[in-house]
C-alpha cells in the first residue's frame, strides 16, 4: 500500500475533565481538507491547523506540536482490543494515515504530503487524563504506554492544504537512528531509551533538557 493520508480531521470542542469551562479539542472529526501552517514556538501559540481547537494551551499546540498524526492500522488494532468502533480522528489526530509506520520514523525526518506540504517529525505524544476521559477506558494511559505506538507530532516546514488521499513521501533522513518509538519510550520513563535520545541530541531543547536532568546528565 502506498503511504497516504486517509482522513483529515478537525476538532469538535467538547467539555473536558478537571475544571469548569474547559473545552478539549481531542474529539476530531473528518473534514474535506485541512490547511496547515507553522504556529509560534510556544504551546499557547495554538495549533498548526486552521480551524482546529486546543483546549490545554499549557501542553498542546505550538511549533513542535503543530500537527498530530495517527495510523488507521493502529486504530484498527485498538478496535479489536477495545471491542468498539474507532472512527478516524478518535485519538485526536489531525491526519489519519495508511501505509506508513509512524513510530519507525526518525525524529526530525521530513515528509512531503501531497504536492506542497512538508512536515517534520518532532516529539512524541504524552497520554493524559483528557485522553483517558475521552475514551472512557480504565487504565488507558498505562495501556497506551505499554503498546508504545504513539503516532507522531509534526512541525510544519512548508505550509499548505492537505486532503484525504494525498500521498506521503519520505525525504532525506536525519543523521541519527532515534525513531519515534524510542523517543516515546524515553518520555514515558525508559532510561535506556532516554540515554539514546539524549546522546543523539535530536529533540527540541526543552525536551532534551528534561530527559537529561532525569538521567543526571549534564546538558
Amino acid at each position: 500500500m502506498t503511504a497516504h493520508v486517509r482522513s483529515t480531521n478537525l476538532a469538535l470542542p467538547k467539555p473536558g475533565p478537571g475544571r469548569a469551562g474547559y473545552r478539549t479539542g481531542i474529539d476530531k472529526r473528518p473534514a474535506d481538507r485541512v490547511e496547515v501552517f507553522a504556529p509560534g514556538p510556544h504551546h499557547g501559540d495554538g495549533p498548526g491547523v486552521v480551524g482546529d481547537h486546543v483546549g490545554n494551551t499549557q501542553h498542546h499546540g505550538g511549533e513542535h506540536k503543530a500537527v498530530y498524526a495517527f495510523s488507521r492500522e493502529e486504530l484498527d488494532r485498538w478496535e479489536v482490543e477495545l471491542q468498539r468502533g474507532l472512527s478516524d480522528g478518535t485519538f485526536g489526530e489531525n491526519l489519519t494515515t495508511e501505509g506508513i509506520d509512524l513510530e519507525s520514523l526518525l525524529i526530525n525526518q521530513r515528509l512531503r504530503v501531497g504536492e506542497d506540504v512538508v512536515l517534520e517529525v518532532s516529539v512524541p505524544r504524552t497520554p493524559c487524563a483528557t485522553f483517558t476521559a475521552h475514551l472512557g477506558e480504565r487504565g488507558w494511559v498505562r495501556r497506551f504506554t505499554d503498546r508504545g505506538r504513539c503516532g507522531a507530532y509534526f512541525r510544519v516546514v512548508a505550509p499548505g492544504v492537505v486532503r484525504a488521499g494525498d500521498p506521503v513521501e519520505l525525504l532525506e533522513p536525519p543523521d541519527h537512528d532515534v525513531d519515534m518509538l524510542t523517543a516515546f519510550a524515553a518520555a514515558m520513563g525508559d532510561d535506556d531509551a532516554a540515554a539514546r535520545v539524549v546522546a543523539a541530541r535530536c529533540l527540541p531543547a526543552v525536551h532534551h533538557e528534561k530527559l537529561a536532568r532525569r538521567l543526571g546528565t549534564r546538558v
